[in-house]
């Protein structure tokens, strides 16, 4: 056997309980080793005196009365007695486990884990315990039909092959010594089977800093190579010319803008290859800077593709650069477009007489040949994967790459999810833009709400109503944007016309929608939370977000930011009712403050990343044992080290490297 063998051949294992592991993506021996838990159980018994009201603990006592078996209802019952610990005597209840009573005997001791009622002076059991078992048990993420003792047993079957022993070690001894950490397989012993709880912690703490350490040493090589002056396009582009429409702009410029600008302008003119993320709040001016760019590609005789999410986004941004550039072709590619306008938009694309590409994933097709592109840049980053990006770069001579993105992304989170990139931020609004005013009522206060909305339509005002976020079902979702939108269809008779746009429409029907709502076809749109990248309506100044605490902090921000684009004073209003204090911090965060970054970092206080980002969809990595939020420290450190490594040009020929080049060339990180 080696760590490569599957879990079949382990002793008390057959084919069909392996199978059942594949669940939890563990075929072989390694994977198990390397499966850890997420938390313990603390099972070593204390004394009530020592417990705070709600804490799970283990007590332990004499039972002093016989077990009694209440039942209610169907299948519902409660077993109790109660024991003695020293002087004090303590109820004990177990719901809906009946089976308990033939194991509680008269004077017996017994051990039981539960929750901590203070007042009550009373223990909820959760597990009646055979004896005080050792003082730290492991919990683990299991799937259906894997039980955590069927894991912990699988485990104990590899320690018992001596499997922990067959772990290489992947970190070099200067860095061990350096941060005194525990060897890998040490480590590894330590997090399922610890002696102490000093000894976990020091485990814990040697497999973040593995974890981390190879994220950011992939990173830094990656960001290495991009940096590399032979790869990128030295674009000698005119600063005259950009000066000139600069000037020529209808609004002069922020600090931040010129800023972001120039930090773009200058990788540009370099020989290394560009890789920046443009970040900013809603509407703090990214489109423009991003124009000015293409605007400078093309002065040094290159093409530039903007790619956006969606096609009505398309238009927006064509139409935007049409107004900018009156004198330069420009052409756009989505796949909802006639054959006959997109062959002549491809064959102009082919043969330069095109200066300025706009479109959709359309953009990235094998048919699409450009004819010099240098410049290629993103809307909403996190919505197209590491591969889309990459199809673009090979699309030309490995051109420039800026992407953007209005989520506010707080420093903690930019290094990690886009460590390979430069950033640049645009954390100022321009000049003359009113800040939205929210408010904050409770559902109590929602006829009022909708009587002042009345006087806001006679204002010629449009509206969006935002209906609940419900996670759990896409059904309950549309059905209570059907309510809402015949609730508020009857509301407006006469006075407004009401749509509804939901996430089960095709793309045309939402893009038609929202189409009629910028021509005020149509003046209140009730929809689910599909508007929440980029559109642009600045006769929309009311934003209406039905349950409002069901949404996370960023994600009512993006909400808010659909409003507030023109001229007219704007309104967000959160309706809810919170039950949690969470619920209700977020409701006053949104009335305290309209910065994105402010927002962004109080978000991430309350949940954590990958909430913010719905991970598996944004690029940001999900660890085993690691937290970004949390362990920042540690990723702060692993950055500067990896950065430090990879910035000697030979560090792959360093000897004191070798293990790390190892195991980057074995996780397929390297070529």
């Amino acid at each position: 056997m080696h760590l490569k063998s599957p879990i079949a051949d382990l002793k008390g294992f057959g084919p069909k309980s392996a199978e059942k592991f594949q669940k939890l993506d563990i075929y072989t021996i390694e994977d198990l080793l390397l499966y850890y838990p997420f938390r313990y159980e603390d099972f070593k018994s204390k004394s009530v005196f020592e417990l705070a009201d709600g804490e799970k603990a283990v007590i332990t006592g004499t039972v002093v009365t016989p077990a009694n078996v209440q039942y209610y209802g169907f299948k519902r019952n409660r077993l109790s007695f109660k024991i003695k610990q020293g002087e004090a005597v303590i109820a004990i209840s177990f719901f809906n486990q009946p089976y308990l009573a033939d194991k509680i005997e008269l004077g017996q001791d017994v051990a039981v884990f539960g929750k901590w009622d203070q007042a009550k002076s009373a223990l909820t059991g959760m597990k009646l315990l055979a004896q005080v078992e050792d003082d730290m048990q492991p919990v683990y993420r299991v799937a259906q039909g894997i039980s955590q003792s069927a894991l912990v047993k699988a485990i104990k079957a590899a320690f018992d092959a001596g499997a922990v022993s067959w772990l290489e070690e992947n970190l070099p001894q200067v860095l061990l010594d350096k941060y005194r950490l525990l060897s890998r397989s040490q480590a590894a012993a330590a997090m399922h089977f610890p002696k102490d709880l000093a000894e976990y912690k020091q485990a814990l703490r040697r497999i973040k800093f593995e974890e981390l350490f190879y994220f950011q040493m992939n990173l830094q090589a990656l960001k290495a190579e991009n940096k590399s002056e032979s790869n990128g396009l030295a674009m000698a582009f005119d600063d005259k010319e950009i000066n000139e429409k600069i000037e020529a702009l209808p609004f002069p410029l922020t600090v931040a803008q010129k800023r972001s600008l120039d930090e773009i302008l200058a990788d540009m003119k370099s020989g290394a290859h560009m890789n920046r993320l443009l970040q900013g709040d809603v509407g703090s001016g990214k489109t423009v800077i991003a124009s000015l760019a293409m605007y400078a590609a093309y002065t040094a005789g290159y093409q530039s593709a903007l790619m956006v999410p969606t096609e009505i986004l398309a238009e927006q941004h064509f139409e935007s650069l049409t107004q900018l550039f009156p004198d330069l072709s420009i052409a756009i590619l989505t796949s909802g477009m006639k054959t006959a306008a997109k062959k002549a938009a491809l064959a102009a694309i082919a043969d330069g007489s095109v200066d300025m590409i706009v479109g959709t994933h359309a953009l990235i097709q094998d048919a699409v040949l450009y004819h010099k592109l240098g410049l290629v840049i993103t809307d909403e980053q996190h919505r197209f994967g590491v591969n889309q990006r990459r199809v673009f770069r090979e699309k030309g001579e490995n051109p420039d790459v800026l992407m953007m993105t209005a989520t506010p992304i707080p420093r903690t989170l930019a290094i990690t999810a886009f460590g390979e990139m430069d950033v640049s931020i645009i954390d100022e609004m321009p000049a003359g833009r009113k800040p939205i005013v929210t408010r904050w009522v409770k559902h109590q206060q929602l006829e009022t709400v909708l009587n002042w909305v009345k006087k806001e339509l006679a204002k010629d005002s449009q509206v969006y109503v935002i209906s609940p976020l419900i996670e759990e079902s896409e059904a309950l979702d549309l059905k209570n944007a059907v309510a809402l939108h015949e609730e508020l269809s009857a509301y407006f008779d006469g006075v407004a016309t009401v749509a509804l746009m939901h996430g089960r429409m095709k793309n045309e029907e939402k893009d038609q929608i929202m189409q009629d709502f910028k021509d005020k076809k149509t003046q209140v749109l009730v929809s689910t939370t599909v508007i929440e990248v980029g559109v642009n309506v600045p006769n929309a100044t009311v934003m209406i977000i039905m349950d409002a605490d069901r949404f996370g902090l960023s994600q009512l921000h993006q909400l808010r930011g659909r409003v507030g684009r023109g001229h007219k004073q704007s309104y967000c209003v959160l309706v809810a009712n919170p039950k949690t204090d969470s619920g209700k911090e977020r409701m006053k965060a949104m009335c305290d403050t309209t910065d994105g970054f402010v927002l962004a970092e109080a978000d991430l206080k309350m949940r954590g990343s990958g909430e913010i980002f719905g991970t598996r969809q944004s690029g940001i990595p999900e660890f085993q044992v690691a937290d970004i939020v949390e362990d920042y420290p540690i990723l702060e450190e692993a950055r500067r080290l990896a950065a430090e490594i990879v910035s000697d040009k030979n560090w792959q020929e360093d000897q004191r490297w070798a293990p790390i080049v190892k195991n980057l060339k074995e996780r397929g990180d390297f070529d």
